[in-house]
């Protein structure tokens, strides 16, 4: 990986099959991977792949990306994480042969908020405002006109992990490519 945009990331279960490079980074999710915490499922996940920086302060993150969706919950997005009981995972998540964005917040117990999409789109943009105790998560399939898809709380802090995220809970990995996140410090 020779790439200055990614040279400051780091993997938390890196993937078996990944490559970056100036623009963008492409992976195979390995098998059975996810995040989620105990809510009606009652098991705990982490180890999906995320690949973050660290970031102190209020910023914007907007994140484009395309998947392979094909198994049940194939899921690709931006992820924030203070830690393994504090994160936000959002972007697509595939559920009964359609795409949904998604936005699951975990605070202890993980919680999960969707919205049909008419089809699968050849690309998707996810987009990340933090404020001083909060997240606005915003969404498009055109990369001009976000539509807003949640506003949580999230605990104060001096600084978080951010990142492209992606897991297959349920079947033996897809592909997807990330471009590299355009993160605009506040």
């Amino acid at each position: 990986m020779s790439s200055k945009k990614w040279e400051e990331f780091q993997w938390l279960n890196e993937p078996l099959k990944w490559n970056a490079d100036q623009e963008s980074l492409e992976m195979k999710t390995d098998r059975k991977r996810d995040f989620w915490r105990i809510t009606h499922y009652d098991f705990v996940k982490h180890d999906g792949h995320f690949f973050y920086r660290e970031v102190a302060g209020l910023f914007t993150c907007r994140l484009k990306f395309s998947g392979q969706y094909r198994d049940l919950y194939d899921q690709a997005g931006l992820m924030l994480r203070l830690d393994e009981n504090n994160w936000i995972k959002a972007g697509i998540e595939y559920v009964d042969g359609l795409a949904k964005a998604s936005v699951v917040v975990t605070r202890d117990f993980s919680d999960w908020s969707v919205k049909n999409l008419s089809e699968i789109p050849s690309a998707f943009w996810i987009e990340a405002r933090r404020g001083s105790d909060h997240v606005e998560i915003s969404y498009s399939i055109d990369g001009i006109k976000f539509e807003l898809l949640r506003l949580a709380f999230f605990p104060p802090c001096n600084f978080l992990q951010l990142g492209i995220m992606a897991a297959s809970p349920k079947g033996d990995g897809f592909e997807v490519i990330f471009d590299s996140p355009d993160i605009k410090m506040e």
